[in-house]
C-alpha cells in the first residue's frame, strides 16, 4: 500500500434532524444526517412521509393538476 493516501479516520459525532445524536467513527468529526435508525421507517415499523425540500407537496400539486385536466377532457361541452 502506499503511505500517507488514506484519510484519518477519527471519532465523528452524528446529530438527526429528529434530535437522536450517537457516537462512532468516520472521516469527518460532524456528520448531520436527515434519517438515522431512530427515525427512518424500515428500522421504526411505521408508515412515515419523509419530505425533503417540499417534494412531496410538488408532487401531489403535479398530481392534482393532472387531474383536474384529465377531468376537463373527459367532461362532455
Amino acid at each position: 500500500m502506499k503511505a500517507k493516501i488514506h484519510p484519518h479516520y477519527v471519532q465523528a459525532h452524528v446529530r438527526c434532524t429528529c434530535g437522536n445524536e450517537f457516537m462512532t467513527r468516520a472521516t469527518r468529526e460532524d456528520l448531520h444526517v436527515e434519517v438515522c435508525s431512530n427515525c427512518h421507517p424500515f428500522y421504526t415499523g411505521r408508515q412515515k412521509l419523509m419530505d425533503t425540500g417540499g417534494r412531496v407537496e410538488r408532487f401531489q400539486r403535479r398530481v392534482a393538476k393532472g387531474r383536474l385536466h384529465s377531468a376537463q377532457a373527459r367532461s362532455p361541452q
